[in-house]
Order: C-alpha cells, then sequence, then structure tokens
C-alpha cells in the first residue's frame, strides 16, 4: 500500500527552485535512498514532504492513515546542536511534543514511550547523561530515538551517519536495517551510493530525472 505519492513536484524557495519534476512512490515498508549532489534538493525535498517547507507546485498525497506529523526526523545537526546542554531523556522526550496537543505536559505514556525507544536503542544507560558530553555515535542514536517517538509508520533520515566513524556508522546502518526489517519505512538522504545499494529497495536520484527506481 502507498503511503506517500509525490507527483510533479517543484520543491525550493522564494527565490527559486531547487528541483523539479519529481515523481515517487513510497510503499509500506520501502527502504528509499535519496542520492545527488550537493545542493540538487535533497534535503529542500525532505522538508517539504514534512511541512516544513511549501511545495511550488505539484502534489504530496499521504496514504494509509500517514501524515506529516506521524513521520519521524532525524535531521542533519550543526555544531551548535552538538552542544546542546540537555539530558538524554529531555531529547528523547521531546519526540513526542506532536502528541501534546493542548496538554501542557508530558503524560505517563509519553514518558515511557521514551524510554521504550531509549532500550530499543541501548541508551537506556544515558538516561540523566548530558548530551553534550556523548560521543557522535551516542548522539545520533539518541536522536534516533528522539525521532522514533514520534514516527508511527515513516522515518525520514537526512545522511545519519554524517562525521561518524566506521564503527559507529555501521552500528547506525544496522539499526536502521532492523528497524525498516520491523516493517518501518525509511526515507534516507545519503551519500553513500554503497551503503545505499546495500540497503535501499529503492533508489531516487537527484538531479538527473527525479523519477524513483526500485
Amino acid at each position: 500500500m502507498s503511503q506517500l505519492i509525490c507527483k510533479n513536484l517543484n520543491v525550493g524557495y522564494e527565490d527559486g527552485v531547487v528541483a523539479s519534476g519529481i515523481d515517487f512512490a513510497v510503499e509500506s515498508g520501502d527502504y528509499l535512498c535519496i542520492v545527488g549532489e550537493n545542493g540538487s534538493g535533497k534535503t529542500t525535498l525532505m522538508k517539504t514532504i514534512l511541512g516544513l517547507t511549501p511545495p511550488l507546485s505539484g502534489e504530496i498525497y499521504f496514504e494509509d492513515g500517514l501524515s506529516s506529523k506521524s513521520i519521524g526526523y532525524l535531521p542533519q545537526q550543526t555544531l551548535v546542536q552538538k552542544d546542546f546542554p540537555a539530558s538524554v531523556f529531555e531529547i528523547v522526550l521531546s519526540g513526542c511534543l506532536s502528541k501534546l496537543g493542548r496538554r501542557p505536559f508530558y503524560s505517563k505514556e509519553d514518558k515511557a514511550l521514551a524510554l521504550e525507544k531509549m532500550q530499543k536503542l541501548g541508551i537506556e544507560n544515558l538516561t540523566s547523561k548530558s548530551y553534550r558530553n556523548l560521543s557522535g555515535g551516542q548522539q545520533q542514536r539518541v536522536l534516533l530515538a528522539r525521532a522514533l517517538c514520534a514516527a508511527e509508520k515513516m522515518l525520514l533520515l537526512d545522511e545519519p551517519t554524517a562525521g561518524l566513524d566506521p564503527a559507529a556508522t555501521n552500528e547506525m546502518y544496522d539499526y536502521i536495517k532492523k528497524l525498516n526489517d520491523e516493517g518501518m519505512t525509511i526515507i534516507m538522504i545519503t551519500h553513500d551510493l554503497e551503503e545505499s545499494a546495500k540497503y535501499a529497495t529503492k533508489t531516487l536520484n537527484m538531479g538527473k530525472d527525479g523519477v524513483c527506481h526500485g
């Protein structure tokens, strides 16, 4: 069953189009890798899917009960974010923000969900640790746990292994593959063509034909 369909989509900003004529569909359980040169519009496309940036033209359809608010998102980290002075648990729990609605505080269910995702990624022992003091690999697992708190059926990852050493990179790919094997739909931006070929069920090459290939 299709979860996401993009038809003749043009993405960009007020000062111009970054990528145009994008056509692809994502089925439940797919592992889609988005590849392309820097500046080809990969991150802009991802932000457009999430509703963070409006499409310039074209259509985005969500099906299978999916909406932009029920998609988990792991963006690229900035240097400022890497030095964020919060506890690991606070970071992961913030992934439940979209579930709060009009509630002013997190519920017991939200906190239990955060702990469940931390356990899933083997970081429950870091609960009270300061995020800024973690290794790069640990920080990415914390952010992945945070994204999973929002992800109901789909997870969007923007260069999730950027800046990681080989061991941490392999570990991150293993976690992502396990999530996909358990039924989570994955859309991942990557420059690692070897890894994308190893795991992807579909590939979207931005800057070429704008069409997704299985």
